[in-house]
């Protein structure tokens, strides 16, 4: 019998996954929309162009409980994804590598589109590389897996701390000609200069040696991703109710000490790798568990029901988030790029996210995937899947 490689029937997802990808969609915007309208993610100024208390009190907000929390959840979740998929197709006795290599190559895609014609600070052609590495850990025991991540996250950050912490007095200044180098480019009504300044943000947040900290720093995410997924803890969350809250509590205690507490000295510039990347992963286990003990509960289930329906096409609502801020922001569409402050960057995030929630709901009657994840799956499974409801059978 001829076994074809398909995607997880709906029956079969897991709803408090698909909810907790939602969340990080919405966390990932919050911080994303800082930098998509602004220069000073990348180039620094921010305390110079957004002098107020309430600037800064939101930037601290976002700081302690969006920043590197939610790439984290999703570098967790994507290592999860591939994970089910492998095991998923080794089941069926299907070659699991080509698949996978596929799906990767697919997304590597998008990036490209993403990155260089849209917003320079995409995370898909990132993902869809580093992807590629996680492929040669899929058959190694659960204890290297871990092991791998543990020490590459740690190390990697070690290093890179004692690094800023030497160069502790230069870290707080920032670059003039480049911030208005942005503002110029991404202010004009050419599409040329727009995609011009996209590529070279692009290689200022990605180029050269900051790429082999990336890989350092989201491959241990990823295989800590599958090896969550291996547990099977999120795939019976009631079985495995005792260690998700221990995992829980620990995480928060580890979420407010590295996340919260620095800004009880300072906040120091050269703590930010241990703060992101250590206090970021604790902190995005412990949304993650969060989510998973919420949703056993009835009322937890409906709660988050809305944000089921935009983690289900997570990568559709990503790329559309992009597309409505380029409109936004830049010279051929209203052109508000350094022209908002942090407050409004939010509560622009809230009113699209909102209108996100209703559209993927809507879409989601009337279609099995979201249309870019329609385009993903068919392309992973070189077979045109079924998109309409009344074709599902």
């Amino acid at each position: 019998m001829d076994i074809k490689a398909t995607p997880t029937r709906e029956k079969d997802r897991l709803v408090w996954i698909d909810a907790a990808r939602g969340f990080a969609i919405f966390g990932i915007f919050i911080v994303n929309i800082g930098a998509f309208s602004a220069p000073y993610f990348l180039y620094g100024g921010e305390g110079v162009a957004w002098p107020s208390s309430l600037d800064h009190t939101v930037q601290g907000i976002i700081d302690i409980f969006f920043q590197a929390s939610f790439y984290s959840l999703f570098s967790i979740l994507f290592g999860f994804g591939i994970q089910l998929m492998k095991e998923g197709l080794f089941v069926k006795g299907i070659a699991f590598y080509p698949i996978l290599i596929r799906r990767l190559m697919v997304l590597i895609g998008f990036g490209i589109i993403h990155a260089f014609l849209i917003w320079h600070g995409d995370i898909l052609l990132s993902y869809g590389i580093i992807g590629l590495f996680l492929l040669l850990f899929l058959d190694v025991k659960d204890r290297t897996l871990l092991g791998w991540g543990v020490t590459l996250l740690v190390g990697s950050v070690s290093m890179l701390t004692l690094f800023l912490y030497n160069a502790r007095h230069f870290l707080n200044e920032y670059d003039d000609v480049m911030i208005n180098q942005a503002l110029e480019n991404y202010q004009s009504t050419t599409i040329q200069a727009i995609w011009y300044q996209n590529f070279q943000d692009w290689m200022y947040g990605n180029g050269g040696i900051v790429f082999f900290i990336m890989i350092a720093t989201i491959l241990p995410l990823f295989l800590f991703g599958m090896y969550i997924a291996r547990k099977r803890w999120l795939h019976k969350p009631k079985q495995y109710h005792s260690i998700i809250k221990r995992l829980w509590f620990s995480s928060l205690i580890l979420f407010i000490l590295l996340k919260l507490a620095p800004y009880l000295f300072g906040n120091p510039t050269w703590f930010s790798m241990i703060q992101d990347n250590i206090g970021g992963s604790f902190s995005a286990l412990f949304y993650l568990t969060s989510i998973t003990l919420l949703a056993q509960t009835k009322v937890g289930a409906a709660i988050l029901q809305p944000l089921v329906y935009v983690g289900r096409m997570a990568l559709t609502n990503y790329i559309t988030q992009s597309v409505i801020c380029f409109v936004l922001f830049y010279g051929v569409g209203f052109g508000l790029y350094g022209a908002i402050s942090p407050l409004i960057g939010v509560l622009m995030v809230i009113v699209i996210y909102f209108l996100q929630i209703i559209y993927s709901k809507w879409w989601f009657i009337h279609f099995r995937f979201g249309p870019l994840e329609w385009i993903w799956r068919s392309l992973t499974y070189n077979q045109k899947q079924y998109l309409r409801r009344k074709n599902q059978g």
